[in-house]
């Protein structure tokens, strides 16, 4: 049971810690790029390099994670973000940060992946949001963190990239001391046709849970990526855009474990249709409130509280739908649905703000959440356990 604890916490640090490094990078390079005369949009390009590398990876990920477990793509992926961290002072370039982020993006994409599945493989059912929940906690308090290292560039450039090295490379180091562990077997998932063939069947089981994570990624990337931009047409102030970006993050922080838990015992359909439906309440709320400092603060908090935790739900609502075989599967489909998101967030949210000048920036969002809100009340299913358990009655 002690180990089972130790192993637990080892892997939700080092999730922190991944956290805190992407929180880190997304501002400090924009800082970095934009002091140095870089366009905004060869900026925005720029970041769009970790989701890439997501995407790239992602088609590869299961055959070595059956074949060598857990522990040795942890390992890779986290060896993989310490390299590319500690290599950013070494050549200011804009492709050279292009690839090392690209870099990151599979290290992380490998670490979570792994993560993710081992923690819902040896979560049981009714622990299963409480466990998940704790693993998006962990990471959004890191991702929230990681941007507090921004001021150091006028300390010195180098310095915060060091420091993130440093970090994740203690937590690397604690993931040698866990035992390795397999995700259950298929037979004959050794090839990249047969990994598409398990995509297809994981597909099927939980297509409905990977659009909560499509939905935090679009929600996430338009948020930082095309609210400020919004803002500044509306003569709202820089410092106040950061604020309200904080209070969304928080609320997200607060109700990360609850929500979680409350799944457990209502279920995590139930929650889900709740929380989109509630959070496409707060963002329609926040179009009449965005002439109001106080008022859009508060709508981005509950915000936070309603729709933060879509994607932990979502992974959680995932390991409920699909066969424990099928579990790596679908934890890579859910980091792809992600990705997905957080590339389609910015160009449809720019292009919404470029095509409809009267029209509310919140109205994309809300419209989102309040459909996929019905889909999964008419689409969401049981899970393959109670299916399971009503054959076996």
């Amino acid at each position: 049971m002690k180990k089972g604890y130790f192993r637990f916490w080892i892997l939700v640090s080092i999730v922190a810690i991944s956290g805190f490094s992407q929180g880190m990078l997304l501002p400090l390079i924009a800082v970095i790029f934009e002091n140095s005369g870089v366009s905004s949009s060869l900026n925005g390009l720029n970041a769009t390099a970790l989701y890439l590398g997501i995407l790239l990876i992602s088609p590869f990920m299961e055959p070595p994670l059956r074949k060598f477990g857990y522990k040795p793509v942890i390992i890779f992926g986290g060896g993989l973000v310490v390299a590319a961290l500690a290599l950013f002072p070494v050549w200011k370039s804009f492709w050279f940060w292009f690839v090392l982020r690209l870099v990151i993006g599979i290290g992380d994409h490998a670490l979570h992946f792994a993560t993710q599945t081992w923690i819902t493989s040896f979560s049981s059912p009714e622990k299963r949001g409480r466990n998940i929940s704790i693993y998006g906690l962990f990471f959004g308090i890191g991702f929230a963190t990681g941007p507090l290292m921004t001021p150091l560039v006028n300390v010195n450039e180098a310095l915060p990239f060091i420091i993130s090295s440093l970090l994740c490379f203690i937590g690397w180091i604690f993931v040698f001391t866990l035992v390795n562990e397999w995700p259950e077997q298929e037979a004959g998932i050794n090839s990249f046709l047969a990994t598409i063939k398990q995509f297809r069947s994981a597909f099927k089981y939980g297509w409905v849970a990977f659009l909560p994570p499509f939905v935090y990624g679009f929600l996430e990337a338009s948020l930082n990526g095309s609210f400020p931009i919004y803002a500044l047409r509306m003569d709202i102030h820089v410092s106040s855009v950061s604020v309200v970006l904080s209070a969304f993050a928080i609320g997200s922080i607060i109700t990360q474990l609850p929500l979680g838990m409350l799944s457990d015992q209502y279920g995590r359909r139930n929650v889900l249709m709740t929380v989109l439906f509630l959070g496409f309440g707060s963002f329609t709320t926040a179009s009449f409130l965005e002439h109001s400092f106080i008022g859009l603060f508060i709508a981005f908090l509950v915000s936070g509280m309603m729709v933060g935790s879509t994607f932990s739900l979502g992974i959680s609502y995932m390991a409920d739908l699909v066969p424990k075989n099928l579990l790596p599967t679908g934890n890579l489909l859910c980091g792809i649905f992600f990705s997905l998101g957080s590339l389609s967030g910015p160009i449809f949210g720019g292009l919404f703000i470029k095509f409809f000048e009267n029209v509310s920036f919140f109205y994309i969002i809300s419209t989102l959440l309040f459909i996929v809100s019905v889909i999964l009340f008419v689409f969401g299913k049981k899970s393959y356990c109670m299916i399971e358990q009503e054959i076996s009655r």
